[in-house]
Order: C-alpha cells, then structure tokens, then sequence
C-alpha cells in the first residue's frame, strides 16, 4: 500500500530543487524521514525545516535510519523514507538498503552526492553510491537535473511499492538541489519497461485447482508475500473454505493465526516439526508468496520429494528458481487467492473438506505429539530465555508490535509468542542483520504510536545499534526493549557447541557472566531510558508489567538468562529435513505404515558418525 497522495497541485512554482524535493515528499504522502544531514544532502535540509507535512527524525547513525524506515514500512505497509549525505553517509544505508531487498520491504532511500561536475574525480565524500547498490534495489537514480526531481520522486514510491515491494535509491547531486527549478504535480511518469502482473492467468488457475482437487496431503506453504499484499483475509476464507493445513514462514508470521486448528508453525531450520514434516511428506504444496529459502527447504533435492507444487508469486523470477514448479501462477496474491477460492468452491474442481480429514488428523498428531516446548531447568533460580519471551508476549498481548534482532532471540520471538494478525512481527529474515531490532522498533513505534511495542534483542545485536536509544528518548518514541542477555553470540555458541566441540571461539561478550561490560541498566539510564534488570524467573511477569506501565519514555530491561539454552527444533544446515532434530542428539523416529512418530538419538548433524 502507497501513502496517501495530496490533492494535485495546479499551479506551476519557481523554486530551487532542494524545495522541489521537498515539496513532491509531500506530494506522494510521506510523514517521516529518518536521517542524518552532512554536507552533499545539506541544501535539502533546509526546506526541509520549514515543511508542515514531512517530520524529520534526526537518527544517530545512516544504518538506523534505513531500519527506521523498515520498521516503519513493515509495521504499515507504507513506503519508509531514509535520508542521509554521500560518501560515507550513503554507504551506511547499504546494509538497511540490501536488508530492505531481501525482504521486500519499500522504502525509498534519499542521498546526497558531489555536485556533477566532480562526479567521477575522486572528489570529497565521494561514492558510487548508484552502482555500489544496483545489485540491492529495485531501481535506483542519479539526479543531476532539478527538473527531474518531481518526477523521479514520484516513480520512486510508485516503484517501491507496487509489484513485489523493495528499496529505491534517489542518489541526487548537490548542484542540482541548489538549481532553480519549476515545480507542479503530479509530474509524468514513464516507466515503459515496467508493468508488474497482478491479475493471474485463468489457465493456470484452473489447472492448480485441479491439482488440489486431487491431492491427498496439500499444504499450504505460506511466505512473507502475503502480508505484503495484504491477503490475510483472502488466506484465511481459503483455509476455510478447503480444510487444508497451512505452514507460515518466518516473514510470514502473523499471516495466518496461530490459535487456528489448521496451522502448524513455522517451517525450516528452527521450524516445528509438524511443519516441517508436514511439508515432507505431502502430495502437494500450494506456495504462496514464499520463495523455497534454504532455511526452509533444507537439502533441497530432499525437500518435499513427494510433493507436486502450485507456485503463485508476484515476481516471476522466483517461481522455479529454486524448485521447479508444476503449476506457476504470476500475479498479486491477494487476487490469486480470491480466483483459486472461486474455483474450488463450485464447479469443475470443486474441493470436498472431507477428503482431507484423515491428513488433518496426521498432521493434528504431529502437533500435538511434538509441540514447540522447552525443558524446565534443573535448578529454580535458573532463568530460561524461551520462558522470558513467551511471558512477554502474553503480557504484551497479539495486538502488540515485536521487533527482534538475528539470533537465537530471533527464532524464540518466531516460535514463543503467538501471532493473530499480520504487522505484528517485523525482522530481518533473509540478510539476518545484527544490529535491526532498535532502530526497526523505532520506525515502528513511529508508524503506529497507539501500539506497544517490544524490541527483542540480543546482547549482542543491541551493543550494534543501540545509540538510537538517544533517537527515541529526544523524539519521545517510547519503544520497550527486552535484551536477552546471555553474555554470549548465542547462535554462534550454540553451533560450537553442536559442530565445533564446545570450543567458544570469539562468542563470549562479558555482559552478564564474569563481568558487565556495559551494564545494560546503567547505558540506558545514561541515554535518559528506563533502566530495568531481571534475573529470577519468579521476577519475569511483575518486571515486564512494569515496563507496560510506562509509556513516556523508552524503557530497557536486561533479562540475564541461561546462556547455554539452544533453540530447537533445528535442522542441520544443508542436510535434509527429514534428519530434523527436537533436542540434541535426539530426533522423531518415524514409522513409514502409519505415521506416527517416537523420539530416538541421533547423530546431531545427520552425518551418520
């Protein structure tokens, strides 16, 4: 979904191209900017002051400001906006930038650069900022004309927010905002070469209701496209409609409900094993919006090896990218599903529920045998992390907004709090940055004010990005965050201790065990947070409580937990799915007649030794 455009403005203005810049950002409907001025960007900055529609949030680092504009975007659907100066200043939106376009999130990234005639001469604060992220955005532009700057504005949202949504970067150099310029809108867009596929081809849909119509184990495969276009509700009349079990991957969690008796969790390396065996053993896998990742499909010529697939994707590019797909189906998911609905409602291809009963059943047994749990720790005092976050989104509640950083942290926000409604989980799921949780949780905070919402972050994440906290207490955007403190890289531990025979090579960071380097409570105190710690179990539920209470200014509690706590289920990266793991050395044994599953050791990463 684009922003609101303003009404067209008639009159044609004299103005220079920086007010040009400005004045097509309120055109095309942005609110906020988060970023930083320096000296290309500078001639921006300054009309910029004066507008009455457009707020500017001075971040404290490039990289915040572009995961602002994610968190804000993700939170919304609405296009983010980052702004920050060459050189250096755009090479730190690189990494929010590459983040953006692996998980389809639209922002537009907004830089300065040289003036013109020093473009290519090694010149002060010089970068190729254009060709260094063609690889990483939709489309990208290098403005040296002011009379292009309404223009180019104008096709930069269009472009970030429609098709499969992504980042634009508008490079613009500083001549060309200092030049005087004529500004009316809205401007004429031409973009001759670009024409996304929204509406499906009734062939195709045909022939996937026919695949359905004779399946006996489908499911549902469902990916992060979905929330990006909008189709939870079409997801859910479908699930109705047909009875088939659905999977929501990481960027798609809250797309489907949790609480629904047809769905399994989460698939893939940290998936439930439901989930993942679901997807193992199918007929068909009716992927929507999903694009077959390795940390889903696992080994990938063991992924699903009974499984004909149904493949709907906005993006031609992905379908049979990755698994060659039976049925491809180009288009908006939201109108495949309202098609594919259609279709096997009544008519030729008309899906009896009943059909699917006894895989319901299976799939039902899968769940409740092996449910994402934890074990008690042996002793009271310990405190478990799984146990911290799942309190924590039963306090905060589905209505909430979760923002995690990568990590195990990461997978336990995915598996421990339960997701109702699409928007509520918002992270860094393909290019796994470090460092997202805070400024995303910023920009979401920003986008939605009337909602709660936590940045779950690790100890080391934090320590990436954590100077937005001075971001948040001067703009007044009360985030929470929750740090999983376990004093070590914990997902670089765990694989130590599974792969690398407990050698704890470079993970251990000394904020909890042996020292506090920082101490969490006092670096937020200092940047004028809330600053809470808790270590007992018996202190988690009162001390989240607490933070719920106050809404004024950013609040930080660091959670010291067990660091030794792994996230399971896990399956090995690169082998196949079907050697997934429910604690270490411990995975499903299946029986091939009937289905049903007991626990047996085995080797934790599937290499037979």
């Amino acid at each position: 979904m684009a922003h609101k455009a303003q009404p067209p403005v008639r009159a044609v203005r004299e103005v220079t191209g920086a007010q040009a810049l400005v004045l097509s950002l309120e055109a095309v409907g942005a609110e906020t900017v988060f970023g930083i001025p320096g000296g290309a960007i500078l001639p921006a900055y300054d009309p910029l002051m004066d507008s009455t529609k457009v707020r500017h949030i001075l971040v404290r680092h490039e990289q915040g400001a572009g995961h602002a504009a994610e968190g804000y975007a993700a939170a919304t659907g609405r296009v983010g906006v980052c702004m920050a100066t060459s050189g250096p200043g755009a090479t730190n939106l690189v990494t929010p930038i590459a983040d953006a376009y692996m998980d389809s999130v639209p922002i537009v990234a907004i830089t300065g650069q040289v003036v013109s005639r020093a473009i290519g001469s090694d010149a002060f604060q010089e970068a190729d900022i254009r060709g260094i992220t063609m690889p990483i955005t939709k489309h990208n532009y290098l403005v040296t004309d002011p009379d292009e700057i309404p223009r180019v504005i104008a096709e930069a949202f269009h472009i970030a927010a429609t098709g499969r949504p992504g980042p634009v970067l508008v490079d613009i150099a500083k001549d060309a905002l200092q030049a005087k310029t004529t500004f009316s809108w809205p401007p004429k867009i031409s973009l001759p070469g670009y024409h996304p596929v929204l509406k499906p081809h009734q062939k195709q849909i045909r022939e996937a209701a026919k695949l359905i119509q004779a399946a006996e184990r489908p499911v549902l495969y469902i990916g992060g496209g979905i929330i990006r276009s909008h189709a939870s509700e079409e997801l859910a009349a479908f699930v109705e409609a047909t009875g088939i079990p659905v999977v929501t991957t990481l960027m798609a969690r809250g797309a489907f409900p949790d609480s629904h008796d047809l769905h399994l969790g989460m698939p893939g390396m940290h998936g439930s094993v439901a989930a993942v065996t679901a997807l193992q053993k199918s007929d068909l896998l009716i992927t929507l919006g999903a694009r077959f990742d390795d940390r889903v499909t696992g080994e990938l010529k063991s992924f699903a090896p009974g499984a004909k697939v149904i493949h709907a994707d906005i993006d031609p590019a992905e379908i049979s990218k990755n698994r060659v797909a039976d049925v491809p189906i180009v288009g908006d998911c939201k109108a495949i599903i309202a098609e594919l609905l259609d279709a096997v409602r009544e008519g030729e291809f008309a899906v009896d529920t009943a059909a699917y009963e006894s895989w319901r059943a299976t799939t039902r047994g899968w769940r409740a045998t092996f449910p994402v749990g934890y074990t008690a720790p042996e002793r009271p005092d310990v405190l478990l992390p799984q146990y911290v976050i799942e309190r924590l989104g039963d306090i905060a509640g589905p209505e909430a907004v979760y923002v995690p950083g990568v990590g195990q942290h990461q997978m336990w926000a995915a598996q421990f709090i339960k997701y109702e409604r699409p928007m509520a989980f918002a992270n860094s799921g393909g290019l796994g940055t470090m460092g997202y949780s805070v400024p995303a949780a910023m920009g979401a905070q920003v986008a939605e004010p009337d909602r709660v919402v936590w940045a779950i972050d690790g100890d080391g994440c934090f320590q990436m990005t954590n100077q937005e906290l001075a971001t948040c207490v001067i703009n007044k955007i009360p985030i929470k965050v929750a740090v999983i403190n376990n004093s070590s890289l914990g997902m670089v531990r765990q694989w130590q201790t599974l792969f690398y025979s407990e050698r704890y090579s470079n993970t251990d960071l000394h904020t909890s065990v042996g020292a506090r380097v920082p101490d969490f409570v006092k670096l937020a105190e200092a940047y004028g947070c809330v600053g809470l710690r808790c270590e007992k179990p018996e202190d988690v539920d009162h001390i989240i409580r607490k933070a719920m209470e106050i809404n004024d200014v950013p609040v930080v509690i660091d959670f010291v937990v067990e660091r030794d706590a792994m996230v399971w289920p896990m399956v090995a990266a690169g082998v196949s799915n079907d050697l997934i793991q429910i604690a270490k050395d411990t995975a499903p044994q299946w029986d091939r007649g009937d289905d049903d599953a007991t626990e047996q050791p085995e080797d934790q990463d599937g290499d037979g030794r």
